[in-house]
């Protein structure tokens, strides 16, 4: 089990069941969003309780982002075709015990940093 909190703690989530290793996104959007690259482990969406006000914005018509509406944390990421929900490392309370399994969009990556962390790179 997982549990995570935005900047203010006015959204709180718990993940249960098996949670997937982490990726790292290097994608436009991810980038613009988060300020630098996104990264998220992921759960089965009946094993995500979420506490709080989130809400949601679709940039395009395959996801949608949650945020915190009160201090902006990005903490969610949902595809509209899949039953998983992604959720964001850096909104983790406490370790997670969890290993970055690769490095997605590296094609859409800023020029201004390298990825040389030796974990699986994959352009798209």
């Amino acid at each position: 089990m997982l549990k995570g909190s935005c900047n203010c703690n006015g959204v709180t989530w718990q993940a249960t069941g098996e949670i997937g290793q982490p990726a790292m996104c290097h994608c436009r959007q991810c980038r613009k969003q988060s300020g630098h690259t996104w990264a998220s482990g992921y759960c089965d969406e009946a094993d995500l309780t979420i506490r709080g006000d989130v809400r949601w914005y679709s940039l395009t018509e395959t996801a949608k982002r949650g945020f915190c509406p009160t201090c902006g944390s990005f903490l969610f990421w949902k595809d509209h075709s899949e039953n998983w929900i992604s959720f964001s490392m850096g909104s983790i309370d406490g370790p997670s015990g969890l290993k970055l399994r690769e490095h997605i969009f590296t094609a859409d990556k800023g020029d201004y940093y390298d990825i040389a962390d030796g974990v699986p790179q994959r352009e798209n």
